[in-house]
């Protein structure tokens, strides 16, 4: 046991993912700390960050599960609290500023596309008039807001002659926000895949099956995970699409298409239940192993450098 680490998880409480890896951190360390960021509290005063009076720049290490229940700005104001603790020498895992670039789809849509990585094509735009020009040339799309999960607020148009595209993006635009992102429908066979990645090493794959001809293959409408080999071609795409942001966990969303393989997106935090349910992986174990080793070899670097 490495009763000598104080490792918190950054996460939801009552949330299966979050209480699954603090129950495995304490399993190693022989401490619980498992930290809602809506109840945490920067004071200038005090100099620093607290959660329950407890300084969390006091920490040896913080690993990012979820900032919150849902994906929504806020999580931008969490991120800047996590930087705060990570610029005081806590080891914070992922790093806050790789999440930062992901929180946001816009943001990580353009760095996938400024890599040359293949994604579906895509227009954001805040002009209702350029983003139903795009329904129109795609055929099929989706709108997504820039700040979601699980498919959650997203909408499937379809252009056609008595389609008004327009007033269903006006609709859209009032309830998801001024910028509206206007992606392709590709097929993908109904299933899509999760492409996991551990420290940067491929981990495993799941797909995620849709239960009915759905463009929405996620638990929550009613899909399935099963496991799947996928071909080396995903595999390559897929982590060279997680590289660019230097994640210690993440989940690669990818579509197998006539095209080739495209990537939907790249996961801040990575999916623990597909793993477990596709693959019979347990995710949080692994994760607390990777987690306990990097912030344990972070400590005996820091205290090395105190005794020169």
């Amino acid at each position: 046991m490495t009763d000598r680490l104080h490792v918190g998880v950054v996460g939801v409480p009552g949330q299966w993912s979050s209480e699954a890896l603090a129950d495995a951190l304490e399993s190693r360390t022989g401490r619980r700390l498992l930290v809602d960021l809506g109840r945490a509290v920067f004071d200038s005063q005090r100099g620093g960050v607290f959660y329950e009076d407890l300084d969390l720049c006091a920490l040896d290490g913080l690993v990012i599960k979820k900032l919150g229940h849902d994906y929504s700005p806020s999580m931008l104001d969490r991120i800047e609290l996590l930087l705060s603790v990570a610029e005081a020498g806590v080891t914070v895992l992922s790093h806050p500023a790789s999440i930062l670039r992901l929180v946001d789809r816009l943001s990580g849509t353009l760095t996938l596309q400024r890599a040359g990585i293949p994604i579906p094509p895509t227009v954001v735009t805040e002009d209702v008039g350029r983003a139903a020009e795009a329904v129109q040339r795609f055929g099929r799309a989706l709108l997504k807001p820039l700040f979601s999960i699980k498919a959650r607020g997203m909408r499937m148009l379809v252009a056609g002659p008595d389609v008004d595209l327009q007033a269903e993006i006006r609709d859209y635009k009032a309830n998801a926000g001024p910028v509206l992102y206007v992606q392709q429908r590709v097929e993908h066979r109904g299933r899509d895949l999760g492409v996991t990645f551990l420290g940067g090493r491929y981990l495993g794959t799941y797909a995620r099956v849709s239960a009915t001809d759905s463009w929405n293959t996620t638990i929550h409408a009613g899909g399935s995970y099963a496991a799947h080999e996928p071909s080396p071609a995903v595999i390559e795409v897929a982590q060279r699409a997680q590289a660019l942001f230097d994640l210690d966990f993440t989940t690669v969303d990818v579509a197998e298409t006539p095209e080739g393989p495209m990537v939907f997106e790249v996961s801040a935090f990575g999916g623990f239940r597909g793993l477990q349910r596709g693959l019979g992986l347990d995710a949080a174990s692994l994760l607390a192993d990777h987690v306990v080793e990097r912030i344990g070899k972070s400590k005996r670097l820091r205290i090395v450098g105190r005794g020169q």
